[in-house]
């Protein structure tokens, strides 16, 4: 998909139990952004992400500070290619 790339991203700190993942949601959204967000086991949130390089990096600056009641500690970013597998972002219910 040209002109589209990826971000996968790990958000660390007060990020679970925020409304941090339907923010992440609202926010990609808003930008046009597709992709997914979860929680993981260990207390982070984990992101999958693609789209536009400038809307991309809205995003991140996004989950660098997070909602209101977020305190994010710090952001892991990997860059790479956009498959395209995504219509929409969406938040993934862990089991």
């Amino acid at each position: 998909m040209s002109g589209t790339r990826r971000a996968t991203l790990r958000i660390e700190g007060k990020v679970q139990g925020v409304f941090f993942r339907e923010s992440a949601r609202a926010e990609a959204s808003r930008l046009g952004l597709t992709g997914w967000v979860r929680n993981r086991a260990d207390g982070s949130v984990e992101a999958v992400v693609e789209g536009a390089p400038p809307l991309l990096e809205e995003f991140i600056r996004w989950c660098h500070r997070g909602p209101t009641q977020a305190r994010v500690a710090g952001v892991e970013r990997t860059d790479g290619e956009a498959t395209g597998e995504f219509s929409q972002f969406i938040v993934e219910r862990t089991s």
